[in-house]
């Protein structure tokens, strides 16, 4: 018994600093020093996400410099005919402005979130969803366009290079599947703002993190739209 004792007194104890990671990582708001888990963990899949889309663009413009058949031109494939007369890229124009829009009613509502200002920013972030709707809306305008008034096919494209189809259906496909996550991703929290869930935890954090994810899906339409529509 003595022994065991001595044995148990003489153990060696954790290290400091093991201590002090485990206490970060056991931690249930926040993994690193003054840094809220789901923020962290927002980081990390948005900087993920930057490698995708960065290697569907970077994919493309190789793509496209590389083919030897002529690449069609964006301001007649994405042309909307008003009162008889094409009017290049007003389509993209008005998605562009719509998506841009909301990132401002989205920055508003964070900010309201931090003041504890239940009503308007539940109201600002619906705001946002109902523009992000808009903007897959006109986007599926867009597709049913080109499919079905154009004949451009992911496999095919009659106005130029094959590759074009199966570039912009993916890229842009990618990207909306992006949006439309977002905005029931609003929609889920905007419901809890109304529902004070916030006001009772003290803690408005999910505004700032639906936010993060969905000024990113707004800086990643900025890119298609120089790369794809404007080159």
């Amino acid at each position: 018994m003595t022994q065991f004792v001595t044995r148990q007194e003489n153990a060696p104890e954790t290290a400091p600093g093991l201590r002090e990671f485990t206490a970060d990582w056991s931690g249930d708001q926040e993994a690193f020093r003054h840094v809220h888990w789901g923020k962290a963990m927002m980081w990390i899949f948005l900087l993920s996400d930057t490698f995708i889309f960065s290697c569907f663009l970077v994919s493309y413009m190789t793509m496209r410099s590389s083919t030897t058949v002529p690449w069609p031109n964006p301001s007649e494939v994405f042309a909307l005919n008003i009162g008889g007369q094409p009017i290049p890229l007003i389509l993209i124009a008005i998605m562009t402005f719509v998506l841009i829009s909301s990132s401002g009613t989205m920055a508003m509502a964070v900010n309201f979130g931090y003041r504890r200002n239940r009503k308007v920013t539940g109201a600002l972030m619906l705001a946002t969803a109902l523009l992000g709707a808009s903007f897959v809306s006109m986007q599926a305008f867009e597709w049913h366009k080109l499919i079905f008034e154009e004949g451009v096919r992911p496999w095919g494209n009659p106005m130029g290079a094959a590759q074009f189809g199966a570039s912009f259906f993916m890229i842009t496909g990618f990207h909306g599947l992006h949006v439309s996550i977002g905005v029931i991703m609003l929609l889920i929290v905007a419901s809890k703002v109304a529902r004070g869930h916030y006001d009772r935890a003290g803690d408005y954090s999910a505004v700032e993190i639906a936010g993060l994810y969905w000024h990113f899906v707004d800086l990643v339409w900025v890119f298609i739209f120089a790369f794809f529509y404007l080159w």
